[in-house]
């Protein structure tokens, strides 16, 4: 199954009507714009030029059968495809340099399968997922937010490989995503990432009455990572943290005191991004210490 990018959102909402129907196992493969909605494609293209009324398209949403309120939903990012060119931009009030930018710029970037070609850098690929997310249960949210739905969460971790948990808060959960990154470092200081077009393939998994209830949840091959998002990096830190404790009592003998120095002698605190309108965090931990 494939979704098209013609079926965009900018509201990751419970009255969103679905585009397309999955069962649990399925593997579903999501078309997405960049989040300039396809609009910034030469270096003329600049911010002032974008209708920010379309920026952060999410395709979907997606209706899981058998998703029901109190299940997670396990999506595992089997592939990221992406376009052979991405565009990252800046402008005055752009990002956490905003009051020093003095003009403003584009700069458009070839792309394979090894490198971003940033001026005359070469940047590792980092393909990774920015707006990922199911429905809230109560008023919609905008897809460039991030919270505890997921949404606009900017963290390099969800990529290939990867599998992500999220809440299911309405009958079939509703899952949309976008905003693609071909390249990204952890707290995309200017508001920017190598924006890129391109589609994800993903398996989805319905989790009957799942007991972990402080989503999203990041598993990759070594890491459990918890992410968390709010209006403060240190409010988004202590829920991160918070909720990796938690796990932490839910899957071992430690106790409260244990796991948060565990956490001080083994974990690693960071940055997914600092210039949404939440901040997100995330808290990781090897899974070595979870047997």
């Amino acid at each position: 199954m494939k979704i098209s990018k013609t079926h965009d959102i900018y509201t990751m909402d419970q009255n969103n009507e679905p585009v397309a129907y999955a069962e649990s196992g399925d593997t579903v493969i999501f078309e997405t714009c960049d989040c300039f909605h396809d609009t910034v494609l030469t270096e003329e293209d600049l911010v002032s030029q974008i209708d920010f009324s379309h920026v952060n398209p999410a395709t979907g949403p997606l209706y899981i059968n058998g998703a029901e309120i109190g299940d997670a939903l396990k999506v595992k990012i089997k592939k990221i495809t992406i376009a052979e060119q991405g565009a990252t931009v800046t402008a005055p009030g752009l990002g956490r340099l905003e009051n020093l930018i003095e003009h403003e710029e584009t700069v458009i970037a070839k792309i394979d399968d090894d490198y971003v070609y940033y001026k005359d850098l070469t940047i590792p690929l980092n393909k990774m997922i920015g707006v990922i997310g199911t429905a809230p249960a109560g008023d919609g949210i905008a897809t460039g937010i991030p919270d505890d739905h997921g949404g606009n969460m900017d963290t390099t971790m969800i990529k290939e490989g990867s599998i992500l948990y999220l809440p299911v808060n309405v009958e079939g959960a509703l899952l949309s995503m976008g905003d693609l990154h071909a390249s990204m470092g952890d707290g995309e200081i200017m508001g920017a990432g190598m924006e890129v077009q391109g589609e994800v393939e993903v398996e989805i998994e319905v989790v009957k009455n799942c007991n972990y209830k402080l989503l999203p949840l990041i598993e990759t091959d070594d890491l459990w990572i918890t992410v968390a998002s709010a209006e403060s990096m240190e409010d988004a830190s202590d829920q991160a943290i918070k909720n990796m404790v938690d796990f932490l009592q839910q899957k071992t003998d430690l106790t409260f005191n244990q796991a948060g120095m565990l956490l001080s002698l083994a974990g690693n605190l960071r940055v997914s991004q600092i210039v949404n309108p939440n901040k997100t965090m995330r808290m990781e931990l090897n899974k070595r210490y979870f047997v």
